[in-house]
């Protein structure tokens, strides 16, 4: 038989290791309750609010390339599933061409989506689907804004199939978002569900590697994307002061910060180089 000051000091371990327990639990309980309530505080508070808005305010501006234009990256067709097809489009020597800079003859930049950042109420915000193509072995457009929380549908024009591939991404990470192998003539769709701070994709096609295109996630309906003259304009703004980006997709990042009037429009310019 164990002697007695054995067997209380048994107990009186078993009783502070449960005290610690239940202290460790009941932490992790607050934590929890708190990082939850400061995440729907977050969420609440970065809602986008409609209203009407009443002598709003316009930005317009200009973006333009500067220097040599980087060249085409180009693929061998017959490396990749139906050569012939996809050759439709081709350089008529056996490569597709795939150009992520495209400029006008006026050095406008096109494929710049052009966004106001912080607005947290404003006019209607419309835009409720991305809609892509699939035709001719490329993605129609090339460069699209997307919704958080809206749907992605890619309709396949082609006779043949496709491997769609979409990627969440970051300066310094790619996450797959989702991925369609074989994808058929009725297309697909799906919600564009980003995690953390990301806001743009890639995508691309695992069968035929030069079929690829781009996204940015809008948070507002206060954006712009650029053609081949470059320009873009943004009407029914509330009065005040606020941060423009322009964003390509491999030029990077060019930001400014504007003051909008009553009824006022302001011009802006901005300026991408090769990398």
């Amino acid at each position: 038989m164990l002697p007695r000051p054995f067997f209380f000091n048994i107990m009186n371990i078993m009783m502070v290791n449960m005290m610690v327990y239940a202290c460790r639990v009941m932490s992790s309980i607050c934590r929890s309750i708190v990082l939850s309530l400061f995440l729907s505080g977050s969420i609440a508070a970065w809602a986008y609010e409609e209203t009407t808005v009443s002598n709003g305010g316009t930005v317009t501006g200009t973006v333009q390339f500067s220097g040599e234009l980087p060249l085409p990256t180009s693929f061998e067709l017959r490396r990749s599933p139906d050569p012939i097809y996809c050759g439709a489009l081709s350089d008529g020597s056996g490569y597709r061409l795939l150009r992520t800079v495209a400029v006008g003859s006026q050095q406008g930049l096109k494929d710049v989506i052009v966004t106001v950042e912080g607005i947290e109420k404003g006019k209607p915000f419309g835009f409720t689907e991305t809609k892509l193509e699939a035709n001719v072995c490329q993605f129609v457009p090339f460069v699209s804004v997307m919704r958080e929380h809206h749907p992605l549908t890619v309709t396949n024009l082609d006779p043949v199939s496709h491997d769609l591939q979409i990627y969440e991404r970051d300066d310094d990470h790619v996450f797959l978002m989702f991925h369609r192998p074989a994808l058929t003539k009725s297309g697909t769709s799906d919600v564009v569900r980003f995690t953390g701070s990301r806001r743009d994709i890639s995508m691309q096609c695992g069968m035929h590697p030069f079929m690829q295109g781009h996204g940015l996630a809008v948070a507002n309906p206060y954006y712009g994307i650029t053609g081949l003259e470059g320009t873009f304009e943004i009407k029914d703004l509330p009065v005040g002061t606020y941060r423009i980006k322009a964003w390509h997709a491999t030029l990077g990042e060019k930001v400014q910060d504007v003051t909008v009037s009553a009824n006022g429009t302001t011009s802006l310019g901005f300026s991408f180089e090769a990398k």
